[in-house]
C-alpha cells in the first residue's frame, strides 16, 4: 500500500505542477475556452490541462517501475507491459484532444481518434476475455467478440467524461473517485485471494486519481486551467482500460471471491464491464437523455445546449461549487456502492453504509436547495 501511496503522490505532485507549463502553452497557442451561451464561465480559459494529466501519468509510471514491490512481483512484466500499452494509447488520444482544442476539428474526426486509440488498445492485447460467474465458472468471449465490446466500452466511457466535463472540477473530480473506487476493488480482490496486490489495473486506477487529484487545485472553481477534451478523453481512456486489463490478471474463481463467508455477489461477473460504465452513470444518462432531447428537436445528437444536468442543479438553487459536490457524491455512490456490493454482499455493514450514502446524496440534492431559499429570500431586496 506505501508504495501504492507513493505512486498516487507522484502522479498529483507533477500534474499539479506541470499545470503551470500546460497554462503557457495554451496561451502562447491560443487553445483559450472563449465563452459561449451554453458555459458556466464568464472569461476565457486556457485548455490542454490534458497535458499535464499526461505528464503525472507518465511520472507515475517511471517511478512505479523503479520501486521493489511493483517491479519484483511475479506478475510486474505484465503489469508494465500493460500499463505502457494503455499509456500509449492514452497519450494517441490525448494528441487527438490536443487538435480539437486547438483546431475544433468535427465530431467524425473525433470519434475516429477514439476508435484509433480503442483499437491501438485491441491489437496489443488489452480486451475482454471472459466473464466470471458467481460460482466460478467462466464465460468465455472470443477475440471478435471481446474486440468489439472493448471498443464499445472505451469509446462510451471517453464520451461520457467529455459530456460531463461542464463545470469546473466535475470530471476530474467524477473520475478521481471511480478510480479510487477501482483501485480499492483491485486491492481488495487481490488480498481476498491472497495474491499479488501488483496488478495493471491498480497501477493505472491510482495513478489515475493521482492525476486527477493534482489537476483539481487548478481546475476547481474558479478555474485557472481547463483540462480540454485533450484531457477528458485521456481520463476516460485510462478508466475504461483500467477495467478491462481485470478479466487479464485475475481467474473467474478469484473473481467471484468475496470479503466474507460467501461467493461474491452476481454484479462481480460483469464488473470488468459495468464498472467504468457504471461509475459514469450519470453523465452516461446525460448523455442519453441529452441525444433525445436534440434528436426530437430535430437537431444533431452533437449539437451544444444547456440542458445537461449540472445545469440542471444550478437551475434549481445550487451554486457552482455545491452542483459539484453533489455530483462528486453520486458518483461515489454509485462507484463505491457497485464496488462494496461486489465484494460483501452478504454484510450487514455494507448495506447500512450504501443505505446511509444514498440518502445524504439524495437529502443534499433535493432538500438543500429549498432550505436555503427562504434564507435566500429573506436577506434579498425588498
Amino acid at each position: 500500500m506505501r508504495e501504492y501511496l507513493l505512486v498516487f503522490l507522484v502522479a498529483a505532485a507533477t500534474t499539479y505542477l506541470l499545470t503551470v507549463i500546460a497554462r503557457e502553452i495554451a496561451l502562447r497557442t491560443g487553445a483559450v475556452a472563449k465563452v459561449r451561451d451554453r458555459d458556466v464561465h464568464a472569461v476565457p480559459i486556457p485548455y490542454l490541462g490534458g497535458l499535464a494529466m499526461l505528464g503525472g501519468l507518465t511520472a507515475a509510471y517511471l517511478v512505479a517501475r523503479e520501486l521493489p514491490f511493483l517491479s519484483a512481483s511475479g506478475s510486474g512484466t505484465l503489469v508494465f507491459h500493460d500499463a505502457a500499452i494503455v499509456l500509449i494509447a492514452g497519450a494517441l488520444i490525448c494528441a487527438v484532444g490536443v487538435l480539437d482544442d486547438l483546431f475544433e476539428i468535427d465530431a467524425l474526426t473525433k470519434l475516429g481518434g477514439q476508435v484509433l486509440a480503442a483499437g491501438f488498445l485491441i491489437a496489443f492485447g488489452i480486451q475482454y476475455v471472459f466473464f466470471a460467474g458467481r460460482d466460478g465458472t467462466q464465460f468465455t468471449l472470443d477475440p471478435a467478440q471481446g474486440a468489439l465490446l472493448t471498443g464499445f466500452v472505451v469509446v462510451a466511457t471517453v464520451n461520457a467524461v467529455n459530456f460531463v466535463d461542464g463545470l469546473d472540477g466535475l470530471a476530474a473530480g467524477v473520475v478521481a473517485i471511480g478510480a479510487l473506487a477501482f483501485f480499492v476493488f483491485c486491492y481488495q480482490l487481490g488480498k481476498i485471494n491472497g495474491l499479488t496486490l501488483a496488478t495493471t489495473g491498480a497501477l493505472l486506477s491510482i495513478s489515475l486519481a493521482g492525476a486527477c487529484i493534482g489537476f483539481l487545485p487548478h481546475n476547481f472553481h474558479q478555474a485557472r486551467l481547463f483540462m480540454g477534451d485533450s484531457g477528458s478523453m485521456l481520463i476516460g481512456l485510462v478508466l475504461s482500460a483500467s477495467a478491462v486489463t481485470l478479466t487479464g490478471q485475475f481467474t473467474p474463481d478469484q473473481l467471484s471471491e468475496s470479503g466474507g463467508n460467501s461467493r461474491a455477489s452476481l454484479l462481480v461477473m460483469l464488473l470488468p464491464l459495468v464498472l467504468p460504465l457504471s461509475i459514469l452513470i450519470i453523465p452516461m444518462l446525460d448523455l442519453v437523455l441529452a441525444v433525445v432531447r436534440r434528436t426530437r428537436a430535430g437537431r444533431s445528437p452533437f449539437a451544444p445546449d444547456k440542458q445537461h444536468l449540472h445545469h440542471r442543479l444550478l437551475e434549481i438553487g445550487h451554486s457552482h461549487r455545491r452542483a459539484v459536490l453533489i455530483m462528486w457524491m453520486w458518483a461515489a455512490l454509485v462507484a463505491f456502492g457497485t464496488v462494496l456490493i461486489s465484494l460483501y454482499p452478504d454484510e450487514a455493514w455494507m448495506w447500512a453504509s450504501v443505505s446511509g450514502m444514498a440518502v445524504a446524496t439524495v437529502a443534499m440534492t433535493f432538500v438543500l436547495p429549498k432550505l436555503h431559499a427562504p434564507h435566500s429570500a429573506s436577506t434579498g431586496p425588498s
